[in-house]
């Protein structure tokens, strides 16, 4: 490698990580010799004026064409916000509103906001949201490029999702100033030994689990846990690559097709708790700025209450905020792990933590010292904006400073509901996992659990009938509650259809049911009644980890001609409660404002 080749590749587009592969060298020895050489990006500023007029946006891209450098310079302490980087499914939107808010609040502080993204269709890139929009990849050279080039104070890397958190460490080993949690604390939630250590020394309980680098680790830990388990890699974004597997063989496919496991990123194993209420919780804290975390404050911004069942990705779970089951016990005991955890990993700014109840145990899943896809939900339905405080903590504020140290407990209900693309992607299964799927989400407010979840459903395209014929068709794990469901349809006046194995079981309870054939035996079937308008609401619980054919079919059919459907029997059960509601009163619409 000699400079004029150096110089050349730069200015073709080759990163520093590139060359370094190319070389058999290092990132960090070719950012060494290059800065030696002087060679570093000059910014130019994007023409949003089409040369008719003198550009001022300050919306700015780097090049390594020689030219002059468009960035204008001032004494400001400025504050770098890292974005999300391209928009995909399991890096939602909710990121986009914290980098936003953080860009927002800090302004108001009378710092210089600088955002880095290169995502168009956010509206963190839109050039008045921040004083400065870098249009740039989130890699560690063109973000430590920006840094140096402007002098920045701080930077932000808590409310960009995964992406960001990831160049947390390496930034800061480079001289960046990461402000808010350590990068240190990060890496104790993200690492599952040390993780499993802090919890242990703080005696919180978390399922049973393992470390797995290849094939036959997986198959020995998953032994010893017993199925089913739940596998992932680690350091993953919107729960990629996540599975629930049942046997020997579903997990030796697991792990020869689905990852690349190697010891510095292993595959998680850990014991999946079937029929677990899940439970996600986002806190704020600023304990890390004080030396003595006792004198500092800990704020819990909402505790969500998932309805489907825990293994469901929180990014597709429907949830309720307050809790709707859970007892006052478990959810002191949530509150107490809550703290303990903020206190140890010494948060300043927001942190998530996903929880599995069951009984009156109360497991850790995990924790994310960053914001989660939950805060723009909590901050609207508490009437606080809880990324524009965190941001502020980050910059040295403390929660007392701001005015907000209590936990608001909501006097109504609110339920988020998420909103998936399955009418897109023909014939995709559209049952949840703990892989996220879902590109969006909607929220129903009310005072009356059942009509506020009515109003989820509205929102997300697939209102709740009042009245018509039920399908039910649900898995052998799940026949003897499927009954006690089928009554609460009953009930309201609506009338069962069922095929043989669920009409059977629906009959000895004393409930009155008509059958339909299954696909493989005969018409009319449950398609045939899709198809005709003849069904207005579907249960169907998938048998097995394998889902049938015929239930695949039923699923999709549904999404295609805009049914309701129900994959879980909570989720049945809500909407049971949302139709009895609306038959009941109806519903109001009232503004955000007048429930604050």
């Amino acid at each position: 490698m000699n400079p004029e080749l150096l110089t050349k590749a730069k200015s073709l587009g080759f990163s520093d990580r590139q060359i370094a592969h190319l070389t058999g060298s290092t990132e960090d020895a070719v950012r060494a010799e290059r800065k030696r050489l002087g060679l570093v990006p000059s910014y130019r500023l994007v023409d949003t004026c089409a040369a008719e007029f003198e550009a001022y946006t300050p919306y700015y891209y780097s090049t390594y064409d020689r030219g002059d450098d468009e960035v204008r310079g001032n004494t400001a302490k400025k504050v770098m916000i890292l974005g999300g980087g391209p928009n995909r499914i399991g890096q939602g939107i909710e990121f986009d509103y914290c980098c936003v808010h953080a860009a927002f609040a800090l302004k108001a502080d009378g710092f210089e906001t600088i955002m880095v993204n290169s995502n168009p269709e956010t509206v963190s890139t839109d050039y008045d949201t921040s004083d400065k929009l870098f249009f740039e990849p989130l890699t560690l050279e063109d973000v430590l490029h920006i840094y140096e080039r402007e002098k920045c104070w701080g930077a932000i890397a808590q409310f960009g999702g995964q992406t960001p958190l990831n160049l947390a460490l390496g930034l800061q080993k480079n001289g960046v100033n990461i402000i808010g949690t350590t990068p240190q604390s990060i890496e104790v939630a993200e690492d599952r030994k040390l993780f499993a250590a802090m919890l242990r020394k703080l005696d919180i309980p978390q399922p049973p689990n393992g470390l797995a680098t290849n094939e036959a680790e997986a198959l020995v830990a998953s032994k010893q846990l017993g199925y089913p388990v739940l596998v992932r890699p680690s350091f993953v974004l919107g729960g990629r690559a996540m599975q629930i597997v049942y046997s020997d063989a579903e997990l030796s496919h697991y792990m020869r097709f689905a990852v690349e496991a190697s010891p510095e990123r292993p595959v998680l194993v850990d014991k999946f708790l079937e029929d677990a209420t899940e439970v996600d919780v986002d806190c704020i804290a600023d304990v890390g700025q004080f030396a003595d975390p006792s004198q500092g404050t800990i704020v819990i911004g909402g505790i969500l209450e998932h309805i489907e069942f825990a293994g469901v990705h929180s990014g597709d779970a429907a949830m309720v905020l307050p809790p709707h089951t859970l007892s006052q016990k478990v959810i002191g005991i949530i509150r107490k792990y809550t703290h303990a955890m903020a206190t140890e990993l010494r948060v300043v700014g927001l942190m998530n933590v996903q929880y599995a109840v069951k009984g009156d145990t109360v497991y850790v899943l995990e924790v994310n010292p960053r914001a989660s896809r939950t805060v723009p939900f909590v901050s609207k339905a508490i009437g606080h904006p809880l990324a524009q405080l965190a941001a502020k903590v980050m910059a040295g504020k403390t929660l007392k400073e701001l005015g907000f140290t209590e936990e608001i407990w909501p006097t109504y209900w609110a339920v988020k509901e998420s909103v998936f693309p399955f009418n897109k992607f023909v014939g995709q299964d559209i049952l949840l996992s703990p892989e996220m799927r879902s590109t969006g989400e909607v929220m129903g407010l009310d005072a009356d659990l059942g009509i506020a979840y009515a109003k989820s459903q509205m929102a997300a395209n697939s209102p709740l009938p009042l009245k018509g014929r039920v399908f039910m068709s649900v898995s052998d794990a799940h026949k003897a509650e499927a009954a006690e469901v089928a009554k609460l349809y009953a009930d309201l006046g609506f009338e069962l259809i069922a095929t043989n194995g669920t009409a059977t079981v629906l009959e000895q309870a004393g409930l009155k049911v008509q059958r339909v054939y299954k696909l493989s035996e005969g018409r009319p079937n449950a398609l045939d009644f899709l198809k005709n308008r003849q069904i207005q609401l579907v249960i169907n619980t998938p048998a097995g980890q394998v889902p049938r054919a015929d239930e695949v079919k039923i699923r999709t059919t549904a999404v295609y001609t805009g049914t309701p459907i129900m994959t879980t029997l909570g989720g049945a059960r809500a909407a049971a409660l949302g139709i009895a509601a609306l038959k009941k009163s109806g519903y109001a619409v009232r503004t955000l404002q007048e429930y604050h």
